[in-house]
């Protein structure tokens, strides 16, 4: 089996000597896991940044079996934000919370959009209320919804503490999953 998407990364974990197993969500695969030899070479390091966008080949000798990928940078995310912790962890945040959320080869190009979009807007001075928006958005396309609005800094705090609550007792409880460390990290800039 084979075929070529776009993705973004959602993590990586060392695998071997020099390869790693990278957890990607394309358009039209959802999210997908493979092993990527050579990845953790210092000539392929670079393209393997959380958030990072990238062309992705997968290929298996079985659908139900772990696949390998090769994998092109399309367009670096997270480099652009290194000077900037705040921005840095959002993005980690954001990763984290769609590797634990959503489920393993199921296509939804509405959240791949939203989480897109998400990523360009990083560059704006009001990124964390666009952030807490996607957050938001991404409850709703996962089947729950709430009328929370933001309208001033002072809501920054809540906003966060509203949607980990969210996220807690409709996601990560119920289904016995661990908080996404880097999730907290960000409400911890905001307290």
């Amino acid at each position: 089996m084979h075929w070529k998407d776009e993705g973004y990364l959602l993590s990586k974990n060392n695998f071997g000597e020099n390869s790693i197993i990278m957890e990607a969500f394309t358009l039209d695969h959802g999210k997908y896991s493979g092993i990527v030899y050579g990845g953790s070479s210092t000539k392929q390091k670079r393209n393997f940044q959380v958030g990072n966008k990238i062309l992705l080949n997968w290929k298996s000798k079985n659908e139900n079996k772990t696949g390998y990928f090769n994998v092109e940078l399309i367009r670096p995310i997270a480099p652009f934000f290194f000077d900037d912790k705040k921005r840095s962890v959002c993005i980690l945040s954001a990763a984290s919370i769609l590797k634990i959320l959503l489920p393993e080869r199921q296509i939804n190009k509405k959240i791949y959009g939203s989480f897109e979009k998400m990523l360009l807007d990083l560059k704006f001075d009001n990124w964390i209320r666009l952030y807490i928006i996607w957050e938001l958005s991404l409850i709703k396309e996962l089947g729950f919804e709430d009328n929370f609005k933001i309208n001033n800094n002072d809501d920054i705090k809540k906003s966060l503490a509203f949607n980990r609550n969210l996220l807690m007792e409709n996601f990560i409880i119920p289904n016995r999953l661990k908080f996404p460390l880097f999730r907290n990290i960000l409400e911890n800039y905001f307290v």
